[in-house]
Parts: structure tokens; sequence; C-alpha cells
């Protein structure tokens, strides 16, 4: 789950609650100038006495519709350039409030905000949050409230002060970082907003329920704006990167030198188009600064999902999502737009002879990247991403003669998205097209590559709808997409074939492996109809992917050949009573179907979550899945039965209004197979955050996870004609503790650490095959167990006599593993003035691998730390913005 400020947290809360009422609206009538105020914190110029200084907020938490335990008041006054808003935050205790510095868009501590619906369609907010130590956080909510884009980051200017009434904050915001018409109904939607830290006290302007289904359609008026003129923004930003690598030096490889030296030269852009939309660009961009994956072991058959980290790609990506999944889970990842495809790892590898050594790209590089983003004035959201990507080459030394090969095609991107607001954002009609087009015909791809195996094209087509009734208390919607990719026919039958479709399965009647086509299509999607308003809300959904379904040339899509149906219901208690502050009841049920019409079983859950008064928190899920019929477990084998397993999960979580937040967690879950050491899972794990200062904040999270699986798959031969799925019970074990510091001198400057040591084990045994029997009600007739005349260790080999007559009929890797990595990265950031930053940056990357499997701390550690040398990556990066209009 993704953790934001308690801002967003709140908001969050009443964006996604029940029953909306209709509420009589608030006006604010702001006043033009001619003088600009002087932004210092201080508003206690006289210009701001010709302004309408207002307030009556109410409180939105802990108590609904009360007057806010602490007065507080706004001002707003523009000219032809900007809005200016200031605040006067009243409190009878000045010295408790909470003063804590932290990075951009992480605030924490006492905070006032302001929200602006300028598209005055109902459903997108521009929002600007300053703590009362000056740090900024903006964000755009989308969807009426139910997301925000965090990666927002618009220049505006903001101070803050302290007095012996409070604090205080003036704010600058220019026009051109704001999306609007010269007829936005002639008025704005605005909310006003302050957090009482100590008090955990929320305060609005606008009143809004908690119970309201949705934010922004409540937002209250903003008047007297209707002669300002839009502004189309024109931004330029150049930078120079400067990296030098230092690693362990390989005595015969020439490309192994021990250090490297890469410097770099980008410029990015921001233009408005017209006044609603607006194009970025990006040349030759760099991502150094990025914080590096998790480490992980994914035995499983299917692609882990990373989140997206590089800021052009992450900002404005809810107008650019098309969502193919359902919920906010595993199963909401599915879409049509996965960004990490853009400048991934290369896809292919070098093909060597003996005695040659290769240089691979780490990733393959951008040559550029264009977006445009915004939403015009009659209710059209316009989402379009255009990127090309560099012809990326291996270089191979053959005893000094040096020639190169191709290990990922030149490739264009093309993303194109649209949404129509219709009946003041009630009814919303969506569509999006991607393509995906390689060129493959390089002569620098020699034969034999995989580079042949991929798609020359790829199209994803879908259309999506929603539509909200009884004053946006019920829901319905859906989402419906195409694909249709072509290459070779090696190509598409490699997808065929691939562990998300699994089209050579022999007991599926309904789907054929065709080494014939040099196409293949296919469709998937959902809907949802719920009730979103009120105390019990509850939705049902049904998600679909054909067997041919295929998105991951630039989508994501873990397998296709699925039908799901959830039914998900949560009750809420959000007004606080005897020890509690809220609580939320929720059940999910589940059933799975392929295509071919068979039951895959089911599952459900019941969480209850409890926050107390003194704002801890505690949590207990209980979740189980019956017996069901897995069609992949043998990654293209026939469907066997597998069995059902019960789990519980559960934390606890400490205040984080204090100076030490401690949380645990743990997990169990229990199979029901017959071996007699059944198969499980458990894990701990604690997360302790200390602020020893109000500009330092030190986060240390260790985990534990212990498993052990009695049908883990270990690889497919061939014997007689036949396929043999060979299995394994494998003991898994892996400690990993994450150390995170931040450290703010000042709002501008900060200095980021986090760190990461991984160790992983396992270790296997009781090595089967499946039988001709995978479908039996009994476990132990679904496999046979290799005896000590079948198997036999070779080396780093099993050696199988499967029909005992003394010679070997085939062999497979021993699949034990030991995987150890730490991971590190060291960010010094100085946004020396709004927009222009300076970057320092030290990474560095241990890892070590053995086939041993047995789990030993102190071996797996001084594998780690007293190996070999690290590979260091030492990085500034410098750009500076000119704001040309």
């Amino acid at each position: 789950m993704k953790q934001i400020t308690t801002a967003i947290v709140i908001i969050a809360i009443f964006t996604a609650t029940a029953a909306a009422q209709q509420l009589e609206k608030k006006r604010y009538r702001a006043t033009e100038t001619i003088t600009a105020p002087v932004i210092d914190g201080i508003p206690d110029e006289e210009i701001w006495n010709t302004g309408n200084w207002a307030g009556d907020f109410t409180q939105f938490e802990p108590f609904e519709g009360r007057k806010s335990s602490q007065p507080t008041e706004f001002n707003i006054l523009f000219d032809n350039s900007f809005i200016y808003v200031a605040f006067k935050a009243y409190d009878s205790a000045p010295d408790s409030i909470v003063n804590r510095i932290t990075r951009r868009d992480q605030v924490d501590g006492d905070h006032a905000g302001i929200s602006f619906d300028s598209y005055n369609d109902k459903r997108t907010g521009f929002t600007f949050i300053v703590s009362s130590s000056g740090v900024k956080l903006d964000l755009i909510h989308a969807n009426d409230g139910m997301t925000e884009d965090l990666t927002w980051d618009p220049i505006w200017h903001v101070k803050t002060a302290h007095f012996d009434w409070g604090w205080a904050a003036e704010m600058k915001i220019p026009f051109t970082q704001l999306r609007f018409d010269k007829n936005s109904a002639d008025v704005w939607g605005m909310e006003v907003f302050r957090n009482i830290y100590r008090h955990n006290e929320t305060n609005f302007w606008q009143h809004i329920p908690r119970n309201a289904s949705g934010l922004v359609h409540n937002f209250g008026i903003l008047d007297g704006l209707q002669n300002v003129t839009p502004r189309k923004i024109l931004d330029i930003t150049p930078y120079a990167v400067a990296a030098y690598d230092s690693y362990e030096k390989e005595a015969e490889n020439p490309f192994a030198t021990g250090q490297d030296f890469r410097p770099s030269v980008g410029l990015d852009a921001k233009v408005g188009l017209t006044n609603n939309l607006t194009l970025d660009l990006t040349v030759n961009p760099d991502f150094g600064q990025v914080e590096a994956d998790p480490s992980e072991v994914n035995l499983s058959a299917y692609e882990t999902f990373f989140a997206e980290q590089r800021p052009f790609f992450i900002e404005g990506r809810n107008i650019t999502s098309f969502r193919c999944g359902i919920g906010d889970g595993d199963l909401s990842y599915d879409g049509l737009f996965y960004s990490r495809r853009i400048g991934r790892q290369p896809q292919g590898r070098p093909v060597l002879e003996e005695n040659e050594y290769a240089r691979t790209p780490r990733n393959v590089r951008i040559l550029g990247a264009a977006k445009i983003t915004g939403k015009t004035n009659n209710g059209w959201s316009v989402g379009v991403v255009e990127s090309l990507t560099q012809e990326s080459l291996a270089e191979i030394d053959n005893n000094g003669v040096r020639t190169s090969q191709s290990v990922e095609p030149l490739t264009n991107y093309l993303i194109g998205r649209v949404q129509k607001d219709i009946n003041e954002g009630n009814t919303i009609i969506g569509g999006m097209v991607t393509n995906t087009r390689r060129d493959l015909e390089s002569d620098k791809i020699p034969d034999g590559s995989s580079l042949l195996d991929l798609h020359r094209s790829a199209t994803t087509a879908g259309i999506d709808f929603t539509q909200y009734f009884s004053n946006r208390n019920w829901i319905f919607s859906m989402a419906a997409a195409t694909s249709h990719v072509t290459g070779s026919s090696d190509a598409i039958y490699n997808t065929q074939t691939s562990s998300r479709h699994l089209f050579q399965r022999p007991d599926a009647d309904y789907i054929t492996a065709d080494s014939t086509l040099t196409s293949l299509s296919g469709h998937g999607g959902n809907f949802q109809i719920g009730k979103m308003g009120g105390k019990w809300v509850f939705s049902f959904f049904t998600l679909w992917k054909s067997p041919g379904f295929e998105t991951n040339d630039v989508g994501y899509m873990v397998k296709a050949d699925d039908i799901m149906n959830v039914f998900w219901s949560q009750y809420r208690i959000n007004e606080p009573f005897s020890i509690f502050h809220r609580i939320r009841f929720n059940t999910n049920h589940w059933t799975r179907f392929d295509f071919g019409g068979s039951y895959l079983g089911y599952g459900g859950n019941i969480n209850i979550y409890t926050q107390y008064k003194n704002l801890w928190s505690t949590s207990i899920n209980s979740n189980w899945n019956s017996e069901g019929i897995s069609n992949n477990l043998l990654r293209g084998g026939p469907a066997i039965k597998t069995p059902g397993s019960m789990g519980i999960n559960y934390s606890i979580n400490s205040s984080d209004r204090k100076k030490l937040k401690i949380s645990a967690f743990g997990s169990n879950r229990w199979y029901n197979d017959d071996e007699d050491n059944h198969s499980r899972n458990q894990s701990l794990g604690m997360s302790a955050t200390w602020r020893p200062a109000d500009n330092l904040r030190i986060s240390l999270s260790p985990s534990w996870s212990g498993s052990r699986t009695n049908l883990q798959y270990v690889t497919t031969r061939d014997f007689e004609g036949e396929k043999r799925y060979i299995f394994g019970s494998i003991e898994r074990t892996t400690v990993s503790m994450s150390l995170r510091v931040n450290y703010n001198l000042t709002p501008e400057i900060s200095i980021q650490y986090w760190g990461q040591p991984y160790l992983a084990s396992g270790d296997y045994s009781r090595f089967k095959m499946i039988t001709e029997t995978p479908m039996a009600d009994s476990y132990n007739a679904r496999f046979s167990l290799f005896d000590d005349n079948q198997i036999a260790p070779d080396g780093n080999n099993y050696n199988i006599d499967e029909n005992g007559d003394g010679n070997r009929d085939y062999s497979f890797r021993n699949p034990n593993f030991n995987f150890d990595e730490f991971l590190s990265n060291l960010v010094v950031r100085w946004e020396f003035v709004p927009g222009s930053t300076l970057f320092l940056v030290w990474s560095q990357t241990r890892s070590a691998y053995s086939p041993v499997g047995d789990f030993i701390l102190e071996d797996n550690l001084n594998n780690l730390f007293a190996g070999q040398k690290p590979h260091d990556v030492f990085l500034v990066k410098f750009s500076y913005r000119f704001g040309l209009r």
C-alpha cells in the first residue's frame, strides 16, 4: 500500500466514504490587486485588508460538523499573472504547533492548504498545501478525488512565519500552473482546509460530511476571477550529468576495467499548447537519482510489477491510465499502459563465441519522449505519450577485434487516451489506443537472437464507461479492450506457449498452439456495480481476459484465460465512541473460471481495522481458498488439483503523532496437502520510525519470512515421447532490513539515504514427477516421489533413472540457491530556485550467489560483504529551469 501524508489520508477517507448530501455551498469572492504582496509569510501588509478575510471552519475529523477548536482565516488576491493566498492559523498554544521539516510532498505536522477546481468540472482539484515549517505539498485530485497524483510539481512560492497567536502562510501561485478556460462557468470550485496535528483535527471551510460520496463536486465556490486571462506555460530545463562507475576488475575482460565515466546532457521542456493542454518533452533523459527497485527472488512463472518512479512518466499518469484489473491489490495492476516498458533493460542477449566478451547497456536509451495532457473547456480529457527508444547494441570483443550486436531493437511507443465528461461529471465515456512498433530488420540482429521472438507490432484499444446515480451514491462502470500482435510465426508461437497463455496445455480443448500463425488477438475487461454512499458500501466486480489477450508490449498483464467474480463489502463506523476513533469491517468473496468453463475455485476473507482514540491501530484478516484447479502450475502441462488453504494476517501500529512510531505485522498460511510436513508460509516484520529532531527522520524495517512448498515447479523433461513435469519440496528463508534516513537542512535542501540487505535461500528436497492422474481426489496420487534408486546427485546436477535400468534417462540442475544482495542509495538534493535542482548521488550494489540452499546468517552476510568489490556509482546532475513565460 502506498504511504501518503496526513492530509492526503484524510482526503482519501471522505473521498471513499458514503452517502453524499446536498449541501449549501459557501461562496468566496477574490479581490483584484494592482500591487503584489510581498511573500514573506507575514500577511500584515495593507494590501491584504483590501481583500476579504473569511473563516468559520468546521471539523471534518475527529468530530464531524463541530466548530473548529482553533480559528482559521484566509484571504485571496489576484492580478494578471498570479493568485495570492494568505492563511492565519490561530492557536491558543503556539508552543504546541508541530513544525517538522521534510522533503517536498512529504508534509508532516501542522499544515494548511487550498484546492482549486479551475476547470469547474466537479471532478478535478489542483491542491496546494504548506506545513507550518514551510514544506510544500502539491497534487492533483482526479475522478472527484478518487485518485490523486502526488507527482505533479508546479512552480509556486510560499513562506510561513510564527507568532504568539499561531502561524501564518502566504502563497504566490502563477496562473500558468493552473489549467482553466476563460469561461469556466464564470466561477471555480474551491476548498480550504487546515490540520491541527496534535489533535488529529482537520477543518474545512466548505463543510463536507464524512459520508460524502466524493470530494471535488462538494467544493465551495470561488468568484471574482471572470476577467482573468489564462496564460500558457513555457519552461525549458536543460541538464548535465556526470557519472563515475567503480567495480571489480576482470583480468581477461577488456570491458571490465574496474571503472567507467559516463557524461551526458539532455533537455526537459513544458509548453502550453492551449490554455488547457500542456506538452511535456524530454530529450535523452537521465533518471540516475531514482531509487533502485527492491530485491526479490521470483520462483513463479510471472513477471513482478514494479512501481514507476521516473518523474516524466508518473506526472499526469491518472490521465494516461486504462485499467483492465480491479480493486487495489495485485489484481489492480493489469492495464494497457505500463510505462516501465519504455527504457527497460534490454530483452536480448548477445550470441557469443568462445573467447568473446560483451558489454551490454544496463537500460535501453530513450532518445526522446513527448506527452500531451490536459482537459478542454468542453469536458474532454486528453493524454498522449510518444516515445522513441534507441537500438541498444552490445559491444563484443574477440581478441581485440570489436563488433556489435543488437540486444533491443529501435522501438516506437504511442499511447493515446481520451475521456469525456457529461452531465456535470456524472457520466464519463472514454477510450484508449496503444501501439508498439519494433524495427526487426537491423543487420545487427544475428541469426538465433531472441530478439526475433519479439512482436513486430502490437496494438491495443479499449473503451470505458462510468455512470453515477443518486447524487453519486451508486456507480456502474465497465471497461473493455482488445489486443492484436503481429510477428514471425516463431514469435507468435512463443507468445501462445508463454506462461501468460499456455495454449499447449494437452487437456485444453478450446485452445491450440498453432505454429503457423503470424498474429494473435484477444479481449479483456471488467465491470463494476456498487454503492459508494452510506456507512455500508459494497461492490460487485467481474474481470475477464480471453486466452489470446496480450498487452505486455507496453502494458501489464499477469495471465490471460481468466474469469473472476468478486463481491466486496465494508461497514464503516466513523464517529468516535468509547475507546474507538473509527472501525472498518470488510469482507470479500471471489470465484474463478477459465474460458473452457472449468471452475477453478473460490476464496474469501474477513478483515477488521480499528483505530483507537490514542491513534494506535490494529487490524486482523482471516482468509481462505478452497481446493481448486490450477491450469498453469505445470507450465504448459495438464490441469492439476491444488489443496485448499487458510491464513491470517495481523498488525499493530502506534500513533504517528509521537516521535517514535512502531509497527509490527505478521502472517501465517497453512495448506491442506497430505504430506507429513504440510506446506505453509509465515512472515514477521516490524517498522520503527524515530524523529529525534523536527528535520530528521530515521526508519528501520526488518522482516523475516519462511515457507515450505511441497509442489514447487523445477523443470520439464522429455522421456520416451512424453513430458515429465518435475517438482520438489522447497524450504525458503528470506531476511531483509531496510534503513531509511531523511535529513532536511531546509525545505529545499535534503539528504536522503536508503539501504537494504536482502538474504534469501531455497533448499529443495523430495523431488517428484506429476503422474498421469493430476486431477485425482487423493493428493498423493497426483505425483510420484523419486526413490534413492531413481535419483542421484552428480556435481551440480541430479540424474534420473526413471525405469530402473541403471542408465541415466534425463537430468536437471540442482535448483538450490542462496541469493544475497545489498542495495543502497544516498541522494543530496538542493532545489536552489523553484524548478532548478542539483543532485549528488552515491549508489552501491553488492550481490552474491551460491547453489547451497542452507540459510546461515553469518555465512550469507560474509558472502555479501567479504566477497568481491561492490559496484559503486557516483553521480552529479545539474538542471536549471528557464521560465520563458
